[in-house]
């Protein structure tokens, strides 16, 4: 059986050979070379306690890659469980981790998700994205009234488009203004600039229950305009998780 360091399938399976182990090892003490299994239960108690044990000794940088290699292969549960067990580990951190947001918007728990959102706003105070996360986060969980209400307000996030998906969420703004703002530079500057407004416009329409244009967007930030940074992963990884 392959243990999960998660469900605490080690755990149970360590309770279970340290019953057999005593059980064993009194025989073990009468007669110990005559007795095979006893080396079998020996070993098998050694291997686990050196895999409890190496799990117990993951770093903190160690549980951040787990939680990034989860989610970028499109497991936000298994991303969500890394990441914690990472705060648990390191309190301290949890406001910078941004990333753990997005799994647990995929996960569908948009309560924690907002609720991440709003502490790494703390130390982020200039970033359209993290107010957008929120922002679906909250609609999902409630409504979009309720979201544009709770919008966090952002100042100083020069980025292309981000102004102009700000404007959008808040119900000031236009989907023609956030794709015409995005069509600014050249090569890779250009198509980086269209996967964030396809991107966002993606969440936007998911949002407001507009799966259809929702789709239409994602998948052209995911395929059309595909960028192989943690955003434009995230886009292939919706796609992916919603079957598109």
């Amino acid at each position: 059986m392959c243990l999960n360091p998660d469900d605490g399938s080690g755990s149970v399976a360590l309770k279970s050979v340290s019953l057999n182990f005593d059980t064993e090892m009194k025989t073990f003490a009468a007669n110990p070379f005559m007795n095979p299994s006893c080396w079998k239960v020996i070993a098998t108690f050694c291997l686990l306690t050196l895999t409890v044990t190496a799990q117990e000794k993951r770093t903190p940088s160690q549980l951040f890659r787990q939680g990034v290699d989860a989610f970028y292969a499109a497991k936000p549960k298994e991303s969500v469980v890394a990441f914690d067990q990472l705060i648990a580990q390191s309190p301290e951190v949890k406001p910078q981790l941004w990333q753990r947001g997005l799994s647990l918007y995929y996960t569908g728990d948009f309560k924690a998700g907002r609720e991440q959102f709003e502490v790494h706003q703390t130390v982020n105070t200039a970033d359209v994205e993290n107010a957008a996360w929120h922002f679906i986060c909250v609609a999902r969980a409630e409504n979009v009234e309720a979201a544009r209400k709770a919008l966090i307000p952002i100042e100083g996030d020069s980025r292309v488009p981000m102004k102009q998906v700000h404007e959008l969420f808040a119900g000031k703004g236009s989907v023609e203004d956030v794709l015409k703002a995005a069509e600014t530079g050249e090569g890779e500057e250009l198509r980086n600039h269209r996967c964030y407004a396809h991107l966002y416009l993606g969440l936007y329409f998911e949002a407001l229950g507009d799966a259809v244009k929702a789709k239409e967007h994602l998948v052209k930030a995911a395929r059309d305009f595909s960028m192989d940074h943690y955003m434009g992963i995230c886009a292939q990884v919706h796609v992916k998780l919603r079957g598109w």
